[in-house]
């Protein structure tokens, strides 16, 4: 019943994650407009919001939304507007964020030279890799190795984590502090339209009293 009449092809789809149907604009739009119709308290929402963008400059790719629903649940935030977050490290913004977050972390943690995000990305790539192969050689006659993670976690990983903590935590905290008036205006524009439905409704029967 609910199925697309034409389905979409894997091209369709694979190019949809980069680029979404109608553009990052009205996607953007449309995120913003159902985290305002989130039933829950401004502040909830606020956090849960907060906890998802802070998680998308982290290094923890593929687990942003698990890890921001984790601290979510633990800052009293809301859950879906921490998945609604985590969009904001999205196909074309997560290169600009990993290579700010590495560069940031590198001087701040006293590293010389600098990595364009196709170095980044694929040093991810080896070290996902590498992690799989050693524990598939766990269970078999295969040998690990574990110097090519040492490098990547003190040359990647730790700048990213530094990096990200400290640009993640300024996006978090901007968009706490605007998420909750534009959610308060939303339920109290609600509040009032209600408020006049009810008041249509109830005057209703006085007026068909009138002779």
């Amino acid at each position: 019943m609910f199925k697309r009449s034409k389905p979409r092809s894997y091209g369709q789809m694979a190019s949809e994650l980069v680029y979404p149907p109608g553009g990052f604009r009205r996607s953007t739009a449309y995120l913003w407009h159902r985290i305002r119709r989130l039933p829950d308290q401004p502040h909830r929402i606020a956090r849960g919001l907060a906890a998802g963008v802070f998680l998308s400059f982290s290094p923890l790719h593929g687990f942003h939304f698990i890890v921001a629903a984790l601290v979510s649940l633990a800052i009293r935030g809301n859950v879906l507007a921490a998945f609604v977050g985590t969009f904001a490290g999205n196909p074309l913004t997560t290169p600009f964020i990993a290579l700010a977050s590495v560069g940031l972390g590198r001087t701040i943690l006293g590293l010389p030279g600098d990595m364009s995000p196709q170095v980044i990305f694929r040093e991810f790539a080896h070290a996902t890799a590498e992690t799989w192969h050693n524990v598939m050689s766990a269970f078999g006659p295969g040998p690990t190795s574990w110097s090519g993670l040492s490098e990547f976690w003190h040359e990647i990983f730790l700048p990213y984590a530094a990096g990200g903590a400290v640009l993640g935590g300024v996006a978090a905290i901007a968009c706490y502090y605007l998420t909750i008036p534009v959610v308060r205006r939303y339920h109290r524009r609600k509040a009032q339209t209600m408020a006049k439905r009810i008041a249509r409704v109830q005057g209703a029967p006085d007026q068909d009293r009138r002779p």
